[in-house]
């Protein structure tokens, strides 16, 4: 008894399964989950053959269909379909899709065929914000786990992505993770099994990097770490300036775990790879491999190149959308601009607040550097807190005169005013380097203060707040053209001033209408519980700070993003519109707004000097370039000119602060960055890997697991059967509504109304079989989803059990036009065992249709194509009488045995066919290929027959 073969114990029968343990014996029911394996010790098993007869385990036979197992065509169709559904070891290259509940585009399986020709997996994927990062490496993963050469996986992110990560785990890729951060280590250390720490007890795991960066966490990390590790936001982790703890922690944590280089498998995700610091840029690749850390990208030799491809994917989604051009994934980006005047009380609140600040920062020169830079910053956030919103500016001039401390030394304000790469949960009014400038002021000064505050209080939801005025007006246009918004604010106080501000106009002119206001104020776990409780019908509103602004997917219910407050580090400009401008987006279209005002001096520099630059750069490019490394001195050079190059002329216009030499030196070290972005995204855009590679390998698991289409066949012929309430949306295009109520549950089979989802106001379920889901679904049917597994489950087991009464019968005849002789369609199920050096033995199983002419006795085998073929659109022509019926049945299953040694013949020929396919996928360049030998395990199952009589001719 080997594994593959079938057994019998227990009055039932089972498919011995590959076992890792010797001692062991895995059986799988033969009609029952896929995963509802048994252990059996085989001493246990010894002791009992005496003892228990229905312990023992025998061998044993599939049992064939009977005569009395008639039903029609359609019948025999739909067990095929149900069968293959039920698949998971599928013996194809791309074992992974038996398993999966989405369906990746081809192009996402270009990192899937780059580590597969890789021992160890070493990969960094560099690809653009919204192609689909996530997908790419957990689907490297699940191959993995598939194949047995891993047993445990973990994904490294930053603390506020770990929910996100586990959601998606569980909802794509059916795997079920644990969280580790300081916040569930309790609850996990309860629930483990044995003696060994969290991190080996649990399977799956996603780790807070902040959580084990250090002290005893990191050790118990790295000595228990699963072999298969996933790093999101790898940027977060490259070495930096060495004043950054925080970076130089993550980056040694990876490191550590990267020195494991013969059992360590490493994806590092980032769209950020080169941030412009050549050395951080370095080290990311000496995670993949030590001697790219001494490569310079910029003069690589053609052997240097070669290597590097092999460990990395860099890819723009200009790159996609030409190279794959029959698959376009993502959505039009329109960037506009959105100005807005300032109204005569805001443009008075403005100049006042520029003339203050312009005084104290001129006045502050001849003073100390410590002071000179304490209202420098004082000035800077002043202004951002005024141009970000009148609540705002309220906030930064009512701070407390808090004088700092001598020992303090040079203070250094740049996170408060400037966007943090590190931290994006800082929304925090920028109080701080206020509260220190207006402490060195005199008397006089703070009262300046104080007259400021009360004409920023007379603003206040007031006609007077134009910008205010101008987003309201922005957002009800955006919804009224079918567009639902995230509008993107600098501060807390603006975000709930703002969302406030949208509810009292718009609520009476938007029947429905939800705005949700989230910021760094609300814990992670309610955010993501705020934005799942918001509702996909009727218009909606997302107030947000940059704490949503990286690693959140909001594509699914958001299609517009408005910079209320423009960014002041362009990095973040791109992340806000890659949450909606991504994988994923139902819309065909996307806007990206900018708000701004041309009387306002910050916001021209700001546009002239950076952000207009970053736009030019990404149309000429296709892709973001980051900021060079020197970007907030030069910023901080321009901002400077506000106050101390002199112009004080009102009537000039305050756009062409951007033409001082230091701007344009800078302007031509991003030039330069982004030639060399363009040379590397040449160089690694894995051209080397065509479309019709990839998708070769894919249809030839299509054509065994069942496509998409198949799906949607499947479900729609299973409905008629099993009485599913089913109907096609009138509006939607590839949307189907499925009545989930009390009554509807009722009609159906215990199985299947178990597996419907829970009942909802409307009482209907809105699905589709298209991903990305379109526009009106609710959830995405795909073969792995819980309720198509147990529907085809359901069926099989129906029709091996129930005979004649089943509703996808295993045996059927009719007589049609579709054939001119007589033809018998064999429905089977063959299973193989793929072995691989240093690998476990593993099982696959396949569902294959053949046929032939004329007799079992002298069969005339028609090519598999045609089989198919036959099986999918043969329709009966005539009536036929249940006797002819049985008496064709009977003939053809007294002449199965016969065919017995044709049928393992053309099992041979389809070993040596996969072993081809894995050849293929496992090819690398100047690498031995590992050998994978692909053995039939012979007979297979006949799981049904549909015998084609044809039509009698006079």
């Amino acid at each position: 008894m080997n594994p593959g073969s079938i057994v019998s114990c227990r009055n039932r029968e089972w498919v011995m399964m590959p076992a890792d343990q010797p001692d062991l014996l895995l059986l799988r029911p033969l009609t029952g989950a896929v995963d509802n394996i048994v252990a059996v010790h085989k001493r246990l098993a010894d002791l009992l053959v005496h003892t228990f007869t229905a312990e023992n385990i025998a061998p044993s036979e599939f049992p064939l269909p009977k005569p009395e197992d008639l039903s029609d065509a359609a019948s025999a169709q739909l067990l095929w379909q149900a069968t293959r559904l039920t698949l998971r070891e599928g013996a194809a290259p791309f074992r992974s899709l038996g398993r999966i509940s989405i369906r990746p585009r081809t192009y996402q399986f270009v990192p899937l065929l780059m580590a597969l020709r890789l021992d160890p997996v070493r990969l960094l994927i560099a690809d653009d914000v919204g192609v689909g990062k996530t997908i790419e490496a957990v689907l490297i993963a699940r191959e993995l786990l598939d194949r047995g050469e891993i047993k445990r996986m973990c994904v490294i992110c930053p603390p506020y992505l770990c929910e996100q990560w586990q959601k998606e785990l569980a909802e794509k890729f059916n795997l079920d993770a644990v969280v580790v951060r300081s916040g569930t280590v309790g609850r996990l250390e309860r629930g483990k099994v044995g003696a060994g720490s969290i991190y080996k007890s649990y399977s799956v795991l996603v780790v807070s990097i902040d959580f084990v960066k250090s002290g005893r966490n990191q050790h118990l990390f790295l000595m228990d770490c699963p072999e298969f590790v996933i790093v999101d936001e790898a940027h977060g982790a490259a070495v930096a300036d060495p004043a950054n703890a925080n970076q130089q922690q993550r980056h040694h944590l990876l490191s550590e775990l990267a020195m494991n280089k013969k059992q360590r498998h490493m994806v590092l995700l980032t769209a950020t790879p080169h941030s412009g610091v050549a050395g951080a840029f370095r080290s990311l690749l000496g995670l993949l491999c030590p001697d790219f850390a001494n490569y310079d990208p910029g003069t690589l030799s053609e052997a240097q190149r070669i290597e590097l491809a092999r460990h990395f994917v860099q890819r723009t989604r200009k790159d996609i959308e030409t190279e794959w051009k029959d698959e376009q994934p993502f959505p039009i980006r329109e960037p506009l601009d959105h100005p807005y005047p300032l109204s005569e009380s805001y443009a008075k609140l403005f100049k006042d607040t520029y003339a203050f600040c312009s005084e104290i920062v001129i006045e502050g020169q001849g003073l100390g550097l410590r002071q000179k830079r304490v209202r420098y910053w004082g000035a800077l956030a002043l202004l951002r807190c005024v141009m970000s919103s009148p609540e705002a500016a309220i906030a930064a001039f009512e701070s407390r005169h808090r004088k700092l401390p001598a020992e303090d030394g040079e203070p250094d304000f740049s996170a408060s005013v400037f966007e943090s790469a590190e931290d994006r949960t800082d929304d925090s009014t920028p109080t701080a380097p206020v509260e220190a400038a207006a402490a060195e002021l005199p008397e006089s000064g703070r009262g300046k203060l104080r007259t400021l505050a009360a004409l920023a209080k007379s603003l206040r939801h007031s006609r007077e707040d134009s910008k205010l005025a101008a987003c309201i007006d922005l957002s009800a246009k955006l919804l009224r053209d079918g567009f639902c918004p995230i509008i993107w604010c600098r501060y807390v106080a603006t975000a709930n001033y703002v969302g406030k501000g949208i509810v009292d106009a718009l609520s009476a002119k938007f029947k429905g209408l939800q705005v949700l206001a989230i910021t760094g104020m609300i814990g992670d776990d309610e955010r993501r519980e705020r934005i799942d409780a918001l509702k996909f019908d009727g218009p909606r509103v997302l107030v947000a700070t940059d704490c949503l602004s990286e690693g959140v997917n909001l594509q699914d219910k958001f299609d517009a993003a408005v910079h209320y407050d423009l960014p002041w580090n362009p990095n973040r400009l791109e992340q806000r519109e890659g949450r909606v401008d991504r994988f994923g987006q139902k819309s065909k279209t996307v806007k990206t707004i900018r708000m701004f005002s041309p009387n306002s001096a910050v916001d021209g520099v700001l546009l002239e000097v950076l952000l207009n630059k970053a736009r030019e750069i990404h149309k000429a490019l296709g892709t973001h370039v980051p900021v060079p490394e020197e970007s907030e001195t030069v910023t901080q050079a321009v901002l400077n000119a506000l106050f101390l190059r002199g112009r004080r002329d009102e009537a000039q216009s305050l756009f062409d602060f951007g033409d001082g030499p230091d701007v344009a030196a800078f302007h031509r070290k991003w030039d330069a960055e982004a030639a060399r972005e363009r040379q590397n995204r040449t160089r690694f855009a894995q051209r080397a890997l065509k479309p019709q590679e990839v998708r070769r390998e894919l249809e030839a698991t299509d054509a065994v697991l069942g496509d998409p289409d198949a799906v949607r066949q499947f479900l729609l012929e299973a409905a008629q059967r099993v009485g599913l309430a089913l109907s096609k949306d009138a509006k939607f295009t590839d949307v189907f509504h499925i009545q989930v109520g009390n009554a509807a549950r009722a009609a159906l089979p215990d199985a299947v109304a178990y597996a419907l989802p829970p009942r909802t106001k409307s009482e209907v379920w809105r699905v589709s079989f298209t991903s990305p889901l379109p526009n009106g679904a609710d959830e995405y049917l795909g073969r792995n989803h819980a309720f198509i597994a147990a529907l085809a489950q359901y069926l099989l087991e129906d029709a091996l059990t129930q005979s004649s009464r089943a509703k996808a019968a295993r045996c059927g005849v009719m007589r049609t036009r579709a054939v001119e002789k007589l033809t018998t369609l064999l429905l089977l199920r063959a299973r193989y065992l793929i072995s691989t050096p240093d690998r476990p033995l593993t099982l696959a199983e396949e569902v294959q249709v053949a046929a032939y002419h004329g007799s079992a006795g002298k069969p005339d085998w028609l090519a598999d194509a045609e089989a198919l073929k036959l099986l999918a659109t043969a329709q009966p022509h005539a009536n036929m009488g249940m006797s002819e019926k049985r008496e064709l049945t009977t003939v053809a299953l007294n002449g199965w045995k016969t065919l017995l040694p044709a049928l393992a013949e053309r099992m041979e020929a389809r070993a040596d066919a996969l072993n081809e396919s894995h050849r293929r996928v496992r090819q690398a360049v100047a690498l031995k290929v590992r050998n994978v030998a692909v053995t039939p395990q012979v007979p297979p199952d006949l799981l049904g027959l549909l015998i084609l009589q044809p039509m009698v001719t006079a």
